[in-house]
């Protein structure tokens, strides 16, 4: 089996499986999917940049703490 011949193989398995995308179980969500409208998009973008501040806030103030108890220099 030369180069060409594993490489058309690779191919049309990955076409199989690409084709087959839109006939599953995924099929009425990619049909139902659109793009997020400038407002939705900032909201979320919103929203997930507070979770990552607040999670760090969290994070820095439990290693301030284990400082202080622990007296980390």
């Amino acid at each position: 089996m030369t180069i060409d011949d594993k490489l058309l193989d690779v191919q049309e398995k990955i076409e199989r499986k690409i084709g087959g995308i839109g006939k599953g179980k995924y099929s009425r969500i990619l049909k139902m999917a659109r793009k997020p409208t400038r407002e939705e998009y900032s909201k979320v973008l919103l929203i997930t940049g507070a979770g990552i501040i607040f999670l760090g806030l969290v994070g820095f103030f439990i290693y301030l703490i284990m400082g202080v108890w622990i007296h980390i220099p």
